[in-house]
């Protein structure tokens, strides 16, 4: 289990809500932020089991991360002029980068398992594990949690819906994919953003 040596879980937790808070304003939203706040681990959740920000407070570290890559990526010159895809809300921006991934909230276990240290001592380390509680996918997961709080767009649905991008496994998910990124390009910037993000931001942690 990675430790994150930059900012505390509390950190974290105090800029996500600063920015979902100043950018989220429909109906449902401060419901929905009070659910991750005090009803879940959102929080204080890994995003991965060991992958990219595996530590206490990743998963909103992650989300944080996608955020600052999505709006860059639309506020590319390259992107609005030559793609002309533009228009999108802070609103907008923010909800499908902010709550991309609440699927995975109420899923991490730290458990233990035997390892060598340095001077060859067995000793238990902690580590991550996944125990799913409700199975319903991953992106289509999220949007199933965020609209029993309020109400989201097609193409806000699409882009979490389809934010994980080619590397669905189903041959199936993958041509859906392809037509999602052709009608909506929200989901193909969200896609982008995530992938940015996963790689490049967090392939450190």
């Amino acid at each position: 289990m990675s430790e994150n040596t930059q900012r505390t879980a509390a950190e974290i937790k105090a800029e996500y809500t600063k920015i979902y808070t100043e950018n989220i304003k429909r109906e449902g939203a401060d419901k929905l932020l009070d659910y991750l706040t005090n009803k879940s681990d959102f929080f204080t959740a890994p995003a991965s089991t060991k992958y990219h920000c595996a530590y206490e407070g990743g998963l909103a570290q992650h989300s944080l991360n996608v955020y600052s890559c999505l709006k860059a990526y639309l506020e590319r010159p390259r992107v609005q002029e030559t793609y002309k895809v533009s228009g999108y809300t802070d609103e907008q921006t923010a909800l499908v980068a902010l709550l991309h991934d609440i699927c995975k909230t109420n899923i991490y276990r730290v458990d233990y398992r035997n390892q060598k240290n340095e001077q060859g001592q067995w000793e238990k380390v902690p580590f991550y594990r996944i125990e799913e509680n409700l199975p319903y996918g991953h992106g289509e997961k999220s949007v199933y949690m965020i609209t029993g709080f309020m109400r989201l767009s097609r193409e806000e649905a699409m882009a979490i819906r389809w934010h994980m991008g080619f590397s669905y496994g189903d041959v199936n998910d993958r041509n859906l994919v392809g037509k999602a990124f052709e009608m909506y390009p929200l989901a193909f910037a969200l896609s982008t953003a995530d992938m940015e993000a996963s790689y490049f931001l967090e392939g450190s942690c």
